[in-house]
C-alpha cells in the first residue's frame, strides 16, 4: 500500500515542532513530515510523488523567507499530481489580500489563525484527511481510527 503523508511547512523550527506534535495523533496510518521552507517542501513533494506516495494534507505557514506559503499552496493547487491534496493555511500574519489570494488561487480548504487551538487544528485535519481519502478513491478502512466519523458517513451516504 502507498503511504499517505501530512506535510507541515513552517520556517520557525520550534513552531514546526509544535505543529508536528499536535498532529502526531495521525501517525501510524499517516506519515508526518516537516519542512522549514517552500523549497524543501517542493523537493519533498517531488520525492513522494516519484515513490508513488500521496500527500493527503499540507499545513502551511504564510510568511517565510523566499517563497510565501500562499504562493507554495498556489503552486501545489496548479500541480495535477496533487489535485486531491487538502491545504490548510496556518498563519497569524496573512493580510486580507493574502487570504483572498489563498482562497481564490490556492483553493485552500481551511484557514486557521495563529496561535491555534490544538483541538480545532486536529478536528479540521481529521475532516480534511477523510475527504482526501474519499476524493482520491483510496480504501479508508485502515485509517478509520483517526478519521472524522461524520464525514465518513456523509461520503458513504453519497456513494450508496
Amino acid at each position: 500500500m502507498e503511504k499517505t503523508y501530512i506535510i507541515c511547512v513552517e520556517d520557525q523550527r520550534e513552531v514546526l515542532n509544535t505543529v508536528l506534535k499536535d498532529l502526531e495523533i495521525f501517525e501510524g496510518p499517516f506519515f508526518l513530515e516537516g519542512c522549514e521552507s517552500a523549497d524543501e517542501a517542493e523537493e519533498l513533494l517531488d520525492e513522494l510523488d516519484a515513490q508513488g506516495d500521496y500527500v493527503g494534507l499540507m499545513v502551511c505557514d504564510h510568511v517565510m523567507p523566499g517563497k510565501s506559503g500562499v504562493q507554495l499552496l498556489i503552486d501545489v493547487n496548479k500541480d495535477g499530481r496533487f489535485r486531491h491534496t487538502k491545504k490548510l493555511l496556518l498563519t497569524g500574519l496573512a493580510t486580507h489580500q493574502d487570504t483572498i489570494e489563498a482562497i481564490n488561487q490556492a483553493a485552500i480548504d481551511r484557514y486557521i489563525e495563529k496561535p491555534w487551538n490544538v483541538e480545532i487544528l486536529q478536528k479540521q485535519a481529521r475532516i480534511l484527511l477523510t475527504r482526501f481519502l474519499f476524493d482520491q478513491g483510496l480504501n479508508y478502512e485502515p485509517f478509520l481510527p483517526v478519521l472524522d466519523k461524520e464525514t465518513v458517513l456523509e461520503r458513504l451516504r453519497r456513494m450508496g
